[in-house]
């Protein structure tokens, strides 16, 4: 269809239109009174007037219509005379006229008379009060057709319901319009030979367009119908030179929700003096209940083609949902998966509590309708049989499905392999009349459904497992930090078994410092988050042991080697120092870090860089020293957020970048939100793990000596330690911490080689004593202290006045630390310098 041109000449809407398409984007709105001649036009009505009872009259209140000047009816008639609208009126029958039938009508008629004149008169009623007449005036040649006439019939019924809710008040000044509207009627004015297409607000409505986002092309239209209709639409778009004349179709539409709405079309082609087609005039209304002919046949290719689609248990119930519930005109439809001899409910349509039994909202809902198949005779009776139930208007029952048809009630068993997988229930409000074309549409439905949700089923499981593996190889949560605030993010890759090889972790080597690090393994299978799971917990450990970043890196990365596997990994690992800031990073083959500095401003991080892991066992790891101010924001990402087929690298981090600073860093869990933004189907895993930098609100007071090997060693030690409590002023733990400081020296002097080092460190009301020594191996308690040991007790000792005790292990050795309360009276200096290093 061309998509481009001007309008042939003479169609004056439609050169308005397309003016307007050019300036704005976008259409103008279709005026009401266009609308509503548009209506009366294809009804082949050129005029209609609603006349209301007055005394013994009837009183002209409003007429409309394209040529409305050029007929003349009167404005009052007799109530008792022979007008067709007073015979309508008495009759309460409606009347229609062709140009022979309406000549023997004396009066009523328009002015002048004219040969070729129809008129139909409908009354208006509201139940068996009489509330006027509708008259219509054409120029069918002989009288209005049945489709005319239907829809004229259910116009009148519109105008009496507007007339019905201005009951007792004067007679509104608008009748006619609003009724109109009342249908939801949308009308479209098409020239073929150009493509452009005048639409209502109505019309773009039903289907799911904005107005705004409307640009005048059929083809922005048709887009939204279902591929099984396109052929149907296509000969309506495009009508051939015998296509002169009226067609009437139904076909779907998919709204932009997902939701699907069948639609009638009813449409009539005008020719040119060429014999070509110059205009298609159409009116569209949503229908819900189809003619049962060939369109059974093509809602069960759409469902089968939907259900194959749709992959979750979820996704299976919206199908059903969609298939059934507006097309039969439904008020309810419930889908349950059979587990064993329970019925687990996955949807419920209307979603509202208050549409469905009582015992559904009071026994089952623990999370949504669980129960037992015993207690609901109607459907173990049809899960038994495995054959559809129709039950008709007035059937008495269970009270656990009391309420949900009381017009009407089908009970679908879903088979799947053999077996029951579940049941559909659809239920009607009104009487519902129950055909035989209806029952097979319902059998062939539950047989698609049935397998699908088994389907279904069996991949949500298979998801859940994935699901399970992949959060048990990442962190289950992040540590809190004095100075900063750590969240993540991970997605799943959309496509194959939803786990894969990309993996963070936060670890908390000491008060202070804080290792990040983030990496992806190749691939996203189950073999890639195996390695991935192996690398997290190697990285960790070579980072508690104390190890330097560049050495962790290393380790990783012959560990890797050593695994012999064909998959090879990336990583890119930090290590922050929270008290002042400093940060060092190492990057193996990975991305570049990024920093949101305070000002809002970002960076690209440039990080000397490695080969990737698990490729050279030799491989040289160079440290990148960055330095973070109070308020930086941190992120450290893999390639499946910047990166994909359809989006190059630099793009994509230049997007990134973009989104980074405009996120507010107040939150950081909402920051990492807005930075993966909506990535729709990934190709590949995401993670993203973001450090807000605030800086350390209680900056510790540290003090070290380096022990040496004399004979007198633990005497300086005391000595120190005395001198540096007396400065920091907490001599109140004096007794406490000299003990600890005794007893762990002389345990490192006797029972290690190499260097021994004292740290004092002071801070939130709490000393610390570590001493560092060369031995990996961590002291022992011994099992049993009697009177008669030479040694053994100091440990216990320290242990009893000690707050908490531990040791942890440090590149080259080890280190013993023990904390002591500070009392709360005692003071404490806000800041000292370092201690001073040597003997006292």
């Amino acid at each position: 269809m061309p998509h481009d041109g001007r309008a042939r000449a003479g169609v004056t809407e439609l050169r308005a239109s397309e003016s307007g398409a050019a300036d704005t984007g976008s259409p103008p709105p279709v005026p009401e009174a266009a609308v509503s001649d548009r209506a009366l036009t294809f009804a082949g009505a050129a005029l209609a007037a609603v006349y209301v009872p007055a005394a013994e009259e009837l009183v002209l209140v409003e007429a409309a219509g394209g040529a409305a000047s050029q007929y003349g009816l009167p404005e009052r008639l007799p109530l008792s005379g022979g007008s067709a609208a007073a015979h309508a009126f008495r009759t309460d029958r409606p009347l229609w006229l062709n140009p022979a039938a309406l000549a023997s009508y004396s009066e009523g008629g328009p002015t002048p008379t004219r040969a070729e004149t129809s008129l139909g008169a409908l009354p208006l009623r509201a139940g068996a009060r009489r509330l006027g007449c509708l008259v219509v005036v054409g120029h069918p040649a002989d009288s209005f057709e049945a489709e005319q006439r239907t829809f004229l019939e259910r116009y009148a019924d519109a105008v009496a319901g507007v007339l019905q809710a201005g009951s007792g008040r004067p007679a509104p000044s608008s009748l006619l319009t609003p009724a109109l509207r009342s249908l939801r009627l949308g009308t479209f004015v098409l020239v073929p030979d150009t493509g452009l297409i005048d639409a209502d607000e109505t019309l773009l409505e039903l289907v799911g367009i904005a107005p705004d986002d409307f640009d005048g092309k059929a083809d922005t239209l048709i887009v939204h119908v279902l591929p099984e209709d396109m052929h149907a639409m296509m000969s309506v778009l495009e009508p051939s030179g015998q296509a002169f004349g009226r067609r009437e179709l139904e076909f779907r539409v998919r709204r932009p929700t997902g939701e699907m709405r069948w639609l009638s079309l009813m449409c009539r082609v005008v020719p040119a003096t060429d014999d070509r087609p110059e205009q298609v005039l159409g009116l569209v209304m949503a229908t819900s209940v189809l003619r049962r002919t060939a369109d059974d046949v093509s809602r069960i290719q759409w469902l089968t083609a939907a259900l194959d689609d749709a992959t979750t248990v979820g996704d299976v119930s919206r199908v059903v949902v969609t298939a059934l519930r507006e097309p039969l005109g439904a008020d309810r439809v419930a889908l349950a998966e059979l587990h064993d001899d329970r019925l687990a409910v996955t949807v419920l349509d209307p979603p509202e509590p208050d549409a469905w039994p009582e015992a559904w909202r009071s026994e089952w809902r623990s999370e949504w309708p669980d129960a037992p198949v015993s207690a609901l005779p109607t459907l173990q009776v049809a899960l038994r049989d495995g054959r559809v139930d129709l039950w008709p208007a007035g059937t008495p029952l269970e009270p656990g499905l009391a309420g949900i048809g009381a017009g009407g009630l089908a009970v679908l068993p879903l088979p799947a392999q053999g077996r029951v997988a579940g049941v559909c229930l659809v239920g009607w409000d009104r009487p519902h009349e129950f055909v035989p074309e209806e029952r097979s549409l319902l059998t062939a439905t539950a047989a698609l459904v049935g397998q699908a949700l088994r389907r279904a089923h069996a991949y949500d499981a298979e998801q859940e497992l994935a699901t399970m593996l992949q959060r048990s190889l990442l962190p289950r949560r992040l540590p809190e930090l004095p100075g900063g605030t750590a969240v993540a993010r991970y997605l799943p890759a959309r496509r194959g078994l939803q786990v894969g090889g990309d993996w963070y972790d936060v670890i908390a080597l000491s008060e202070d410092r804080v290792a990040l690090v983030i990496g992806d393994v190749q691939g996203h299978s189950a073999g890639a988050a195996t390695i991935m799971g192996q690398m997290r917990t190697a990285v960790r450990a070579y980072a508690v042991e104390g190890h330097p970043p560049d050495v962790v890196v290393s380790h990783a990365n012959r560990l890797l080697v050593g695994m012999e596997t064909d998959l090879f990994a990336t990583c890119c690992y930090a290590e922050l120092d929270l008290e002042e800031g400093n940060i060092l990073f190492v990057r193996a083959g990975h991305l570049s870090p990024l920093v949101r500095h305070p000002d809002g401003s970002t960076e690209e991080v440039e990080v000397e860089g490695g080969p990737p892991l698990g490729i050279l066992a030799e491989a040289d790891f160079p440290i990148t020293a960055v330095a973070l101010a109070p308020g930086a924001v941190l992120a450290l990402v893999t390639d499946g957020l910047v990166e994909a087929s359809d989006l190059p690298l630099d793009e994509g981090m230049a997007r990134t970048r973009t989104a980074f600073a405009a996120a507010d860093p107040a939150d950081p869990g909402r920051m990492a939100d807005e930075l993966l933004g909506d990535i729709g189907r990934r190709e590949d895993d995401v993670a993203l793990l973001l450090l807000r930098y605030d800086g350390m609100e209680i900056r510790p007071i540290r003090a070290g000596w380096t022990v040496w090997r004399l004979p007198d060693a633990v005497m300086h030690a005391r000595r120190f330690t005395s001198r540096t409590l007396r400065r920091w002023q907490v001599q109140e733990v004096a007794d406490a911490v000299l003990l600890v400081v005794s007893e762990l020296v002389t345990n490192a002097l006797v029972h290690t080689q190499g260097a021994v080092r004292v740290d004092l460190m002071l801070r939130g009301g709490r000393v610390r004593v570590s001493v560092s020594d060369a031995s990996p191996r961590a002291p022992a308690k011994p099992v049993i202290v009697d009177w008669e040991a030479t040694g053994g007790r100091g440990l216990v000792l320290v242990e009893a006045v000690s707050e908490s005790f531990g040791t942890v292990p440090v590149a080259g050795g080890k280190q013993v630390w023990s904390e002591i309360t500070v009392p709360p009276n005692a003071p404490a200096l806000a800041d000292s310098g370092p201690g001073r290093e040597g003997p006292p």
